[in-house]
């Protein structure tokens, strides 16, 4: 069985200079873990697959084609093949969350 540590998986080059941190990959889907430190933003980009976003810490502010929500812990937020979305930390705490896309955009 295979289990992986979050911790012990690199910080991936991204255009938003963020931590994100790819877990888990298949051809299927991917599942990658994102950290925000207060006032960092995942830019407003459109993914090519459908995607969720799972808060695992802190409250982040996710917008989906203009319309924007808080998203605290244990919230999923899906996002429509081809939505513009960003998510921002308008916090002064970590905002944590697992972006899950199927099918892996890069299998």
């Amino acid at each position: 069985m295979q289990t992986i540590t979050a911790d012990q998986v690199p910080v991936a080059e991204n255009p938003h200079g963020v931590d994100v941190r790819h877990i888990h990959s298949t051809p299927h889907v991917t599942v990658s873990q994102i950290t925000l430190q207060p006032g960092e933003v995942v830019k407003p980009h459109k993914a090519p697959v459908d995607a969720f976003f799972y808060v695992l810490e802190g409250t982040a502010t996710v917008e989906i084609e203009g319309e924007s929500t808080q998203a605290p812990r244990d919230t999923l937020v899906p996002s429509a093949t081809g939505h513009m979305h960003s998510i921002r930390n308008e916090t002064d705490g970590v905002v944590r969350f697992l972006v899950v896309k199927t099918p892996n955009p890069k299998p």
